[in-house]
């Protein structure tokens, strides 16, 4: 089985996990568009399921320090949201198997160390490539 994680958003995290080794095949950060035709290219090879960071599912809201900066965050999540209405679609209409779990506070942001030391990853990540990668490390 080959496990996708997703953190969608401007900058697309996807991560690739070979669920036989454990390992990680890439990891990357994409727009969206690129990101879309890559999972598709990878599920025609058969024996995928994605899990994708699903933000309509959150229920709680990072700590933001001043009023324009919970502006921005809020239109940037309507954005977000919007990303994850595009995945499920996709995903649904390809046939592909997923699930859209809800954020989880603690298992993203991980600095690229802390990250190299967990996973055994040692190739160049972004924060994005990182938290879609959290959402598969360990999946077999």
């Amino acid at each position: 089985m080959t496990w996708i994680g997703i953190d969608p958003g401007t900058h697309t995290g996807l991560a690739v996990l070979d669920g036989r080794s454990g390992c990680f095949v890439s990891i990357a950060t994409l727009p969206l568009h690129r990101a879309l035709e890559e999972v598709g290219r990878i599920a025609q090879e058969g024996g995928v399921s994605v899990i994708f960071e699903d933000a309509r599912q959150r229920r709680w809201l990072p700590n933001a320090r001043t009023l324009t900066e919970f502006k921005g965050r809020a239109m940037g999540g309507g954005s977000v949201r919007r990303d994850c209405t595009v995945w499920e679609e996709f995903l649904t209409d390809k046939g592909i198997p997923f699930r859209a779990v809800p954020p989880r506070p603690g298992m993203t942001k991980l600095d690229a160390d802390r990250f190299a030391r967990l996973t055994g990853w040692t190739g160049r990540t972004s924060n994005h490539g990182r938290d879609a990668a959290m959402l598969v490390w360990g999946c077999r």
